[in-house]
C-alpha cells in the first residue's frame, strides 16, 4: 500500500528560530522555513519537518539518527561546535567521548536545543 508513496518524519520543538540555528548552524543541514516550522533536508530526498509546539515535551527516545562513516570524526567535529554528548551507564554505557561501542553499531547521542535526542551512528 505505501511502497511507492514516499514519506517523512516529524518532531516538535519549543523554539523554531533556536532550532533553525542549531540544525543549520551547528549541524550544517540545509534548512528551509515551511509553514510555521522547518524542513530539514538530509540528502537523497530524505526530509524531516520540525514544528513548533508550545507545550513541547522532549521525547525519551532517539528521534533522528545521522549516519556517519567514522564515529570519532563525527563526535570531534560536533564537539568543536559545542555539541555535548550524553553519557550513559549500564547496558548502553558510553565511553569518555560519549560513544557506545558495545554489541551493535557505534553510536553517540546528543540533544537539540529543545531536548530531543539525536544521534550519530555508524551502521554495521
Amino acid at each position: 500500500m505505501f511502497r511507492h508513496t514516499g514519506g517523512f518524519s516529524t518532531f516538535s520543538v519549543d523554539d523554531v528560530p533556536r532550532a533553525k540555528q542549531f540544525y543549520a548552524g551547528s549541524l550544517g543541514l540545509s534548512v528551509a522555513d515551511e509553514m510555521d516550522g522547518l524542513r530539514l533536508d538530509l540528502g537523497d530526498g530524505v526530509q524531516v519537518f520540525v514544528y513548533p509546539k508550545a507545550d513541547h515535551v522532549p521525547a525519551t527516545f532517539t528521534v533522528l539518527n545521522f549516519v556517519v562513516e567514522d564515529i570519532d570524526v563525527a563526535v570531534a567535529e560536533l564537539g568543536a561546535v559545542g555539541v555535548e554528548f550524553e553519557q550513559y551507564e549500564g547496558e548502553l554505557q558510553t565511553d569518555e567521548k560519549g560513544v557506545f561501542r558495545g554489541d551493535g553499531p557505534a553510536i553517540a547521542w546528543f540533544k537539540d536545543p529543545a531536548g530531543n535526542i539525536l544521534s550519530v551512528i555508524v551502521p554495521q
